[in-house]
């Protein structure tokens, strides 16, 4: 084993509540809340009954763990399969910029359904989660760029990062979260190709990642045995699914820097290489006093990992995948102002003036944009106008990153956005679950949150 995985496992072993921030504590909330709106936006939405009724045929009648969107009991295993699936619908759910990982997806839905089988307190949900991230995000981070061009970071080390969560829930010790990393690592998969067919896979890969996770864990608790170099091995994940992997990524300021709290929350409902340029679009029209009729026509200026993602999206045929088409998000942005879920449901695939300015759009290789991601996604457009203007607009922090993030007062108003839109639940029991949430530390029953 490398002396950077044994770091990073000795880091997870030791890691105690009290070490960690109160800041960082508080941003892990943040993120929860954020994370069961998303989940709860999903209900009834294609494809999540496949999920229920999957879970239904194949799981047990009843159990201590809460499948979200229709408020059933089930094991662990099968909450976790469904709340992770339900929770990448919408594309609302975090996302941490420079390992490319959507963390909550994975972490919260694994730590969740364990913490209620096991019968942990919200403190150590808590705890776990964080490991789950600081894990979850090194790796991410360790595997670089390369790896997110072919492999669907969230769905690969997301099973990790799922599988600490729980490990941790478990006080595993050092040697076990060795073999666990081994086992979970073994089974990490995900591929972009589902984009091109506007296939379902998306949520297949988080409710794979966040189940395979806790299995790894549960499994590893009871003896099973994994590889000891999952990650730097001659046979490992960097081998075979990274050309530029950093070993040093994954002790990087072990306990000094939380990487938590450098993940952003997602404004509009759409893939986050689309928000830069969402931003930039939005400022360029306010600042200008331009209409969408205005407009001839929008450059996106854009680091590779954009076009290598949205450039598979010509025509969406599907809501989702019009959330990776950057013609349409900003058809959206510029005909009517914002990119959420009605716009999304009722607009995008449907306006002909959506669809007029979506053929306006094109993507261009910025070699500034490029050089700062991912550490950095800044927005940076080009618009011709009608009347023969060639205007320019940039954003460096976009609308949920750390340096420009959304208040408690906004998450709140997203969350209860997020639970009308898919109507699981009235906003008297929206109130409540807020409540629960900003309660966690005190809470020792989460039998309840549900």
């Amino acid at each position: 084993m490398s002396q950077h995985t044994r770091a990073l496992t000795e880091f997870l072993a030791g890691l105690r509540y009290e070490q960690i921030p109160e800041a960082v504590l508080a941003r892990t909330e943040d993120l929860f809340l954020d994370w069961l709106g998303s989940a709860l936006a999903s209900a009834g939405a294609h494809p999540i009954p496949l999920f229920e009724r999957y879970a239904k045929a194949m799981g047990p009648a009843d159990g201590p763990a809460r499948i979200l969107v229709n408020r059933t009991g089930s094991s662990a295993y099968f909450a976790a399969l469904v709340n992770g699936a339900s929770s990448h619908l919408v594309e609302q759910d975090d996302l941490h910029n420079s390992s490319v990982l959507h963390p909550a997806t994975v972490v919260f839905p694994a730590a969740l359904a364990a913490a209620q089988d096991l019968g942990k307190s919200g403190r150590e949900l808590l705890l776990a989660s964080v490991a789950g991230y600081e894990a979850g995000i090194r790796i991410g981070e360790f595997l670089g760029r390369s790896h997110y061009r072919i492999f669907h970071t969230t769905a690969t080390v997301g099973t990790l990062a799922a599988a600490v969560a729980v490990g941790k829930l478990m006080d595993f010790d050092q040697q076990r979260f060795t073999h666990l990393l081994g086992s979970a690592g073994t089974q990490a998969a995900g591929l972009w190709e589902f984009l091109r067919d506007a296939a379902d896979s998306k949520q297949l890969h988080t409710a794979k990642a966040a189940a395979d996770g806790l299995l790894a864990a549960y499994l590893t608790r009871d003896g099973l045995t994994g590889a000891q170099d999952i990650l730097e091995g001659e046979q490992g994940m960097a081998a075979g699914m990274s050309r530029d992997a950093d070993p040093k990524k994954l002790s990087d300021r072990l306990g000094s820097r939380w990487a938590l709290a450098e993940t952003s929350f997602k404004y509009h409902a759409s893939c986050r290489h689309t928000h830069p340029a969402a931003d930039a679009l939005l400022e360029l029209m306010q600042r200008e006093g331009l209409s969408a009729a205005d407009i001839s026509a929008v450059n996106a200026r854009v680091h590779q990992g954009a076009i290598d993602v949205l450039g598979r999206v010509k025509v969406p045929q599907t809501v989702h995948q019009a959330k990776f088409s950057m013609g349409t998000v900003l058809g959206l942005i510029a005909v009517h102002g914002k990119a959420g879920l009605p716009e999304f449901h009722s607009l995008a695939l449907t306006d002909p003036q959506v669809a007029a300015f979506r053929d306006k759009v094109g993507m261009v290789l910025d070699p500034e944009v490029d050089g700062a991601y991912p550490a950095r996604w800044l927005g940076r457009v080009t618009v011709e106008t009608v009347d023969g203007r060639t205007l320019h607009a940039a954003i460096d922090d976009p609308k949920g990153d750390p340096g420009n993030t959304l208040s408690r007062a906004e998450l709140e108003d997203k969350f209860r956005r997020l639970v009308q839109f898919s109507g699981a639940r009235s906003d008297d029991e929206a109130g409540e679950l807020i409540a629960k949430v900003w309660r966690l530390r005190e809470t020792d029953d989460l039998t309840g949150l549900q």
